[in-house]
């Protein structure tokens, strides 16, 4: 008899450790797949129900339902509590006598831990995952940025011609009224050219920031001013919430000026009609944060992955060049600073720029 109990606890374990083992299977299913198992390891099967729960969520087995006669094992990961495995009983007992034996008590401590570990394992591999994907961006990244760089400068040349004989040509005395009209559409159209390449090269950092120091919370109120009359327009409340002990910071103000206003301008395009913008400052760890967050149509996962590459955008053709968040991330990694991005599509989204106070030094170096 013990010995049977004892082959049917060490199978269970052993089924959870190969349930774990299935690739690709998600931590939810094997959660579930564990509760399913325990009835069987204890000695009244047909009068034993179960339930994990974990980070809120409960799993239950087949006909679950509480009885007197329970115990129970916390689930802590990394010291951290984070759910209950319960085995319930109808077996009879009396006073004197528990329903469940000293082994089975063993047991489910064993089987808490165990599901703890692979929780652990499992977490560990979605940061690893993670944190690789992260890295194959950044690897993408810098490669559109060194390419970037260098059709900027390809272009630069042939554009400064084109945009100088072009103004050399209006000068022109008793230059036909058609002519002077098509000339002026050549300046519009290099000016716009140039103004892209100007961005492309804040995006691979060939345009080095002109450092001083700033308060963060004027650069945004100078720029909200110049947007809160069109989001009233549209019917789009723009709140501020600026920390009064913000310190300076070591930066260019007309780049974080211009981080400001793409990010900005993104919340207003995202929001359809009626909606909120918030910005924020705050301070902390010797960082800076600028955070603007909308209630717009939020970004699918696909899209978010590419929101920082040259040139791709969701707007309408002519709308936009798909240059404004690839800028942003620029002029930040310029200052040493980070970019956290949160979205989901309906859930609006939110962008949070952190920015390293910096030091005097950093003002003497661009000496």
């Amino acid at each position: 008899m013990e010995l049977r109990e004892r082959i049917k606890e060490l199978t269970c374990l052993y089924e959870i450790s190969e349930l774990s083992r299935q690739p690709d299977i998600s931590l939810k299913k094997i959660i579930q797949g564990v509760v399913e198992l325990l009835p069987p390891a204890w000695r009244y099967p047909e009068k034993t129900c179960a339930k994990i729960v974990f980070d809120g969520f409960s799993y239950a087995s087949p006909n679950f339902h509480q009885s007197n006669n329970r115990l129970s094992a916390s689930i802590t990961v990394a010291g951290e509590i984070r759910g209950m495995v319960e085995v319930y009983s109808d077996g009879d007992s009396d006073f004197k006598k528990s329903v469940f034996l000293k082994e089975e008590r063993n047991l489910i401590d064993a089987i808490a831990v165990q599901i703890a570990l692979i929780i652990e394992h499992k977490e560990a591999e979605k940061e690893k995952a993670k944190l690789n994907e992260q890295l194959r961006h950044a690897d993408r990244l810098a490669t559109i940025g060194t390419l970037a760089s260098g059709i900027a400068h390809e272009i630069n040349e042939p554009l400064a011609n084109i945009l100088g004989f072009a103004q050399l040509v209006k000068k022109c005395p008793d230059l036909p009224e058609v002519a002077k009209d098509d000339v002026e559409k050549i300046e519009k159209a290099s000016l716009r050219a140039r103004e892209i390449v100007k961005k492309l090269l804040f995006f691979a950092r060939q345009e080095p920031p002109k450092k001083t120091a700033i308060n963060l919370n004027k650069i945004v109120e100078d720029g909200l001013y110049l947007y809160r009359g069109l989001c009233a327009r549209r019917d789009i409340e723009l709140v501020s919430s600026l920390c009064e002990q913000t310190p300076e910071l070591i930066a260019d103000p007309a780049q974080l000026h211009q981080v400001l206003v793409n990010l900005v301008v993104n919340a207003i395009d995202a929001i359809p009609q009626q909606g909120k913008i918030t910005v924020k400052t705050s301070y902390r760890d010797d960082y800076v944060s600028l955070s603007v967050e909308d209630t717009g149509a939020g970004m699918k996962e696909d899209v978010l992955k590419q929101i920082f590459v040259p040139f791709f955008t969701t707007k309408d053709v002519g709308r936009g060049t798909g240059l404004g968040l690839p800028v942003v991330y620029g002029i930040v990694t310029a200052h040493n600073g980070s970019i956290d991005v949160e979205s989901e599509p309906g859930g609006g989204t939110k962008f949070e720029i952190r920015i390293p106070t910096g030091k005097q030094e950093d003002l003497e170096d661009k000496d």
